[in-house]
């Protein structure tokens, strides 16, 4: 009866398909979880929201800054691009998918908490433009909150937003969505070393020899 003896273990080499399963599990059941924390929060706040509030009647939180404002949004985050609605349901579908992509390959924490974010906060906006009125594809979100002279917002614009800032400081700290920390610098490359050529040994003693005769003809 024969033991197999436990190789070495190979080196995780971050960005390619040698990477462990395990820890892109892990992040992307991180991913799912804060996007379906944002999504959760969304939902509930703005069915509150249409329960409880009367259209363009604000209810005051902080005086006239900070205010409960119900509105119907037919644009995207923070009432932009308002003629554009089937548009920007596509995109935002287009952007679903992509992030539920790359969670396949996810490794760093922080990547995922920021995608998290954003694709909590699409579907948030996506059920609204699903399922409200006027209809699929055209359905105008639900905002609620307005502080000073910020558009009217709800909980999925600022989580989008937010996850953005982050990714964009990951990639400017140096942080790849592929690799557990910072990406090493690349090292410059070395300069060649200088070859040299072994003196050839006969063409010394040539040179040696024709030395004398040459001190001869200059003092003739």
């Amino acid at each position: 009866m024969t033991e197999e003896s436990a190789g070495p273990a190979e080196p995780v080499t971050a960005g390619d398909d040698t990477v462990a399963p395990a820890p892109r599990r892990r992040r992307l059941r991180l991913l799912l979880s804060v996007a379906g924390v944002v999504l959760f929060l969304d939902v509930v706040t703005k069915v509150l929201a249409v329960r409880l509030l009367t259209p363009r009647q604000p209810v005051s939180i902080i005086g006239d800054t900070v205010t409960w404002t119900l509105v119907r949004n037919s644009g995207a985050a923070f009432s932009m691009g308002t003629s554009y609605t089937w548009i920007l349901t596509l995109v935002a579908s287009g952007v679903v998918v992509g992030i539920i992509w790359m969670g396949r390959r996810l490794v760093s924490p922080w990547w995922a908490l920021g995608l998290g974010m954003i694709l909590g906060g699409a579907l948030g906006n996506l059920v609204d433009r699903f399922f409200r009125a006027p209809g699929p594809l055209r359905g105008h979100v639900v905002d609620f909150l307005s502080i000073g002279w910020w558009p009217v917002f709800n909980v999925a614009d600022p989580a989008v937003v937010g996850g953005a800032i982050l990714l964009v400081a990951l990639s400017l700290f140096g942080y790849d969505f592929d690799t557990e920390g910072r990406r090493r610098p690349e090292r410059a490359a070395e300069p060649a070393a200088a070859v040299t050529e072994p003196s050839d040994p006969d063409a010394t003693d040539v040179a040696a020899t024709d030395a004398p005769e040459a001190d001869a003809e200059r003092e003739g």
